[in-house]
């Protein structure tokens, strides 16, 4: 029997939602009601377990990613921000420890909204040393569900402080703040060596370094707090969410010890989680784990909430 692709990924969502592990989707399912059932589209029997699990395990993640990260976004209530306030971008990396593929772990590159804490983009490598060649791609994900980069600030750490990576952001129309560290002796030198201390609080980054550059007046101002540092703070606009923290998946959703070992299955339920870290976040929660078990007990409205339609999008804040 053939069932329709919406009403199988609609499941997963709302399975991982209400909190079920990858191959505890099918049981959800099979728990609900008939009328629920229906509801979610299945109106002439529902699958066995190992019809969702091949699909889980087949699907491009990528796109996979790119497809929720948009639906998450057209249900993101529109909150007017100051124009002065960025769109800002985590690029992060993460190791899936108990998950491997050929024997090899698997290691996502994603890209967060840290405003919304919507995963907006991800890429499966193999390893931390390949996030540096995933990093234009990973952009290409990124402009491809915002439309434009265009005054986006990326942040990202130490790794990713190359000159190929500033140039690729900056022909984009897009900014990046990263750390100098030991990886770039010359530059970490050179950053050293400015007399930051002469630098006006909220300076823009760019504007510090030239004024850094200059020769030190002749009484400079007392110790005023420094704009930028060799190792700069990931910036964030006043009142915005915090990004989702690895306990999160690590705890509520037991990321790190569970084992996914077919297909595209590993990168795919990481798709699925952070969907449902970034639906709790726009949706209000401060509790992932007690929203998790309050949509587990209330099958119906979490049925209800992920199908009924928001049309509200919200586009990049320049």
């Amino acid at each position: 029997m053939r069932y329709p692709l919406t009403a199988l990924l609609t499941v997963a969502v709302c399975a991982v939602l209400a909190g079920a592990s990858f191959a505890a989707i099918t049981d959800w399912l099979h728990d609900l009601n008939e009328q629920m059932q229906a509801r979610l589209g299945f109106t002439r029997g529902i699958p066995a377990g190992t019809t969702i699990w091949r699909l889980l395990t087949r699907l491009d993640a990528a796109v996979l990613t790119a497809v929720l990260a948009d639906w998450l976004r057209t249900r993101t209530p529109a909150s007017p921000r100051p124009r002065r306030y960025r769109t800002v971008v985590a690029v992060d990396g993460k190791t899936l420890r108990g998950s491997r593929i050929d024997g090899r772990q698997i290691h996502l590159l994603s890209a967060l909204d840290t405003s919304t804490d919507i995963v907006l983009a991800q890429i499966t490598i193999d390893a931390k040393n390949n996030e540096i060649p995933a990093f234009a791609p990973l952009l290409d994900a990124v402009e491809a569900v915002l439309g434009t980069l265009t005054g986006v600030l990326f942040t990202a750490d130490a790794l990713h402080t190359r000159t190929g990576h500033a140039d690729e952001i900056a022909r984009r129309g897009a900014h990046l703040l990263v750390q100098a560290k030991a990886n770039q002796p010359t530059l970490f030198k050179q950053l050293k060596r400015l007399p930051w201390a002469q630098i006006p609080p909220g300076t823009e980054p760019a504007t510090a370094v030239t004024a850094a550059a200059r020769p030190a007046p002749s009484k400079p101002s007392p110790s005023p707090r420094p704009a930028a540092s060799p190792s700069p703070t990931r910036s964030r606009p006043p009142g915005s969410p915090q990004p989702a923290p690895s306990p999160v998946k690590d705890v509520t959703f037991r990321e790190d010890p569970y084992q996914a070992r077919t297909g595209t299955g590993p990168a795919v339920i990481a798709t699925l989680r952070n969907t449902a870290i970034g639906y709790r976040r726009i949706t209000g929660a401060t509790n992932i784990a007690r929203a998790t078990c309050h949509a587990n007990r209330r099958s119906a409205d979490l049925i209800t909430a992920v199908t009924s339609s928001y049309p509200q999008r919200n586009g990049p804040d320049q």
